[in-house]
């Protein structure tokens, strides 16, 4: 029951609020992932299915653990009390880093790639570490629900999400680059994609 109340907490403080704050402060909605048939729209229907079956997992974990096991194999190997701890370490920090790095973004905060609204390019605060801190946060939440509870949905929706967080990190470079020419590039030249 913590771990999908804590999700529902991550969802509301990393998608909700931001993207209710951005709407209130600028009147443009940020959530701009589309649903035809382009690589883009493919890759924000994949993370919406993988939104689901996370919350999915994590509610029959939550209501109906005795079912965990049956419908979600759990991966033994992984059975030692730290397991739990590191997942839980990675979990709480990577919602820190996201809320963080959310906050210096401020209003220029989009989830997808916003053609029709010009943003400010973010190059301070944790983004003068990681062009991508929220997607790095994004990674390492993944990895800790793995490891919080190890089993083949979470593995799989680790594996996934790191694919389709690759494929959208490319999508924005390309968008950057031709938004903010070569401020942007001279950006890719000192800071690293990741860390």
């Amino acid at each position: 029951m913590m771990l999908f109340g804590f999700l529902l907490i991550y969802f509301l403080t990393t998608f909700a609020l931001p993207s209710w704050l951005v709407w209130k402060n600028t009147g443009v909605n940020p959530v701009v992932l589309p649903k035809d048939d382009s690589v883009y729209g493919f890759v924000g229907g994949i993370f919406k299915w993988l939104i689901a079956l996370v919350f999915v997992c994590l509610g029959v974990n939550a209501f109906a653990p005795e079912q965990v096991a049956r419908l979600f194999p759990p991966l033994d190997w992984l059975e030692n009390p730290l397991t739990p701890a590191v997942g839980w370490s990675l979990l709480i920090g990577s919602w820190l880093l996201i809320v963080a790095s959310q906050r210096t973004m401020r209003q220029s905060w989009r989830i997808g790639i916003d053609e029709t609204e010009s943003t400010e390019l973010v190059k301070n605060g944790l983004f003068a570490r990681s062009r991508n801190p929220i997607f790095l946060g994004m990674m390492l939440t993944m990895t800790g629900l793995f490891l919080v509870l190890p089993n083949a949905m979470t593995l799989l929706a680790a594996v996934v999400s790191w694919v389709v967080i690759s494929v959208q990190i490319r999508l924005e470079e390309d968008f950057l680059t031709k938004q903010h020419g070569q401020a942007y590039r001279d950006y890719c030249q000192k800071v690293g994609r990741w860390v």
